[in-house]
């Protein structure tokens, strides 16, 4: 219908801008939305046709180092010691171990965990420098407890096969070997620390160590025992030496195996299938095409866009490692003051603003936790800048805490002392001043006592003078008067001479007052001179007295073997009575 489009048209551009018959309505889009929708939900359905492998065991390249700890790894027979040397070649293969979970036992008189198996390798390494001989509760060469220990960390992370690695310089074999055949499927490797020669072991009092019956010890390497405990155990022996080769050929047999170990498991497949469904997605595109509708876009990009959050920078490091794993790669770099900005807990920043020097910062840190061990750092932080009346406070509530904390109560001590030295430095100090106040003031008693009696001599002579003045006006007048220039000469000599010894007794005066002035001076520049040279005693015995706060992370970890030692001798000794 034309309707009133004619009165406003030109009837030869009404055909052009009317339409003359019905139309019908195009149904295309309505079927393409919905069969883009059937196959989006497919997609998300996630189809599968095709299985992939998957071994049904974890990584078996699982390796749990044993470090003897026993008194003769302090032996000296390789530099710097057999320990320190042993530490090293620990150090040297957790930086070449790429992959797999990795554990250290430490043993001694009995076996304790300082890491369970992990794959942070830098946890570990950061551990090895507080590895003693000092921090095991009981002594000996207990290998037996220590693999199986072994084996119980084997167990609990669920893995059937895996390495042993034992570094000792020498094994009870008897004992050893029964347990070593019941490994089954774990495989021991021995790397052996010492010469067949030995060497004395020099203890902290000055000598060497030595047995019951007087006679000086010396643990020599038995290279038979520990080649056929390697032997037994399905592993490789090795000696420890000044370059590579050892750790080459210790790392090389435990790639073989694993790579072994994952050949025969290969056969046990988990029921995992490969998802196929993001490629069905590529057959939505041309459908979604043929629905395109001028705006739909722009209302679909509207309800699909979430409600704007807050935006922070995002640095390629955030994607990888969390701040926390961050600030620990820093903080083993030794890199303190970078990681204490990056670390969320309040212990670790602490820590790292300990290590920085930040002591301030460290205790801020500390301020909102009350454990024995976080108001124990509180204090040595405290104590290094210079607060020992607060670090003394924050030592005392430690102690309220953890009465048996042995570090809190040493430090404790040394703070007492050295605060008890500054009381007694103050209380010296006030003595010296009062002592050169009184000097002080009795030297200018002598001057005021000099002076008046200085006076007193010239008024003497000036009534002296006079006296014999007016006896010879008395004497005779004619006398006088026939002698009265002699006198009056003699009168101006007098004066003269008067004159002159007041003036020479003046100068006297003022030599004596500038003699005094100038010992003075001289007295309390020295004065001056031995009170700053002993500020700056007190100073470097301040400085000298904080360096004897410990820091040493050795002493958590005696501690902790401490106490797992005497739980477990008092269960076994419970059982015994039971």
């Amino acid at each position: 219908m034309q309707g009133n489009w004619s009165q406003v048209c030109d009837a030869e551009l009404l055909p052009y801008i009317l339409q003359q018959r019905a139309t019908t309505q195009n149904r295309w889009p309505l079927f393409s939305a919905a069969l883009a929708g059937l196959i989006t939900i497919i997609a998300l359905a996630g189809p599968s046709w095709e299985r992939l492998p998957s071994p049904a065991f974890r990584n078996a390249s699982a390796l749990v180092i044993l470090l003897d700890l026993s008194r003769s790894m302090d032996a000296a027979d390789i530099k710097p010691s057999r320990l320190i040397r042993a530490r090293y070649k620990i150090s040297d293969i957790l930086k070449r171990r790429k992959d797999g979970q990795t554990a250290l036992i430490v043993y001694a008189g009995d076996a304790f965990t300082v890491t369970p198996l992990t794959e942070d390798t830098e946890t570990i390494n950061s551990q090895l420098t507080a590895l003693e001989t000092e921090i095991m509760p009981t002594q000996g060469s207990n290998t037996r407890s220590a693999l199986d220990k072994a084996v119980v960390l084997f167990k609990q992370a669920g893995l059937a096969r895996g390495q042993i690695l034992l570094v000792t310089d020498g094994v009870v074999l008897a004992d050893t070997l029964k347990v070593v055949r019941s490994l089954d499927n774990y495989q021991l490797s021995v790397l052996g620390v010492g010469t067949p020669q030995g060497a004395p072991i020099k203890i902290s009092q000055g000598g060497f160590l030595k047995d019951i019956s007087g006679n000086i010890v010396v643990p020599k390497l038995n290279r038979q025992d520990l080649q056929k405990l390697a032997n037994t155990g399905g592993g490789s022996f090795r000696l420890i030496s000044a370059d590579d080769s050892d750790i080459d050929t210790l790392l090389a047999n435990l790639d073989t195996r694993a790579e072994q170990q994952e050949k025969e498991g290969n056969n046990l497949l988990l029921d995992l299938w490969q998802d196929q469904g993001p490629w069905l997605l590529l057959l939505v595109l041309p459908l979604a095409v043929l629905s395109f509708r001028r705006g739909i876009l722009c209302l679909a990009l509207m309800v699909l866009l979430p409600i704007p959050k807050n935006s922070y920078a995002l640095e390629w490091q955030d994607l990888w490692q969390s701040k926390d794993q961050q600030a620990q790669k820093n903080f083993n770099k030794q890199k303190f003051g970078q990681a204490a900005t990056q670390f969320d807990d309040p212990e670790w920043k602490a820590a790292a603003h300990y290590k920085a020097g930040e002591f301030t910062e460290a205790v801020e840190s500390l301020e909102s936790i009350q454990t024995s061990e976080a108001l124990y750092n509180k204090g040595n932080a405290l104590a290094k800048s210079g607060k020992l009346q607060e670090a003394l406070q924050a030592y005392q509530q430690a102690l309220a805490i953890d009465p048996k904390h042995e570090d809190t109560l040493h430090n404790k001590e040394i703070v007492e002392e050295q605060l008890e030295k500054q009381q007694q430095q103050n209380n010296q100090k006030q003595g010296d001043n009062q002592s050169s106040e009184q000097d002080s003031k009795s030297q200018q008693q002598q001057e005021d006592k000099q002076s008046e009696e200085q006076e007193n001599s010239e008024q003497s002579q000036d009534q002296q003078s006079q006296q014999n003045d007016s006896q010879q006006d008395e004497s005779s007048t004619e006398q006088q008067q026939s002698n009265e220039k002699n006198n009056q000469q003699n009168q101006k000599e007098q004066t003269k001479q008067d004159d002159a010894d007041k003036s020479e007794n003046k100068q006297q005066q003022a030599e004596q007052n500038q003699q005094q002035k100038e010992k003075d001076s001289g007295e309390k520049s020295q004065a001056k001179t031995e009170q700053a040279m002993q500020q700056d005693e007190t100073q470097q015995a301040n400085e000298q007295w904080l360096q004897r706060i410990p820091d040493d992370p050795s002493g958590l970890l005696k501690r902790k073997f401490k106490y797992q030692y005497g739980k477990r001798k008092f269960r076994s000794d419970n059982v015994q009575a039971w």
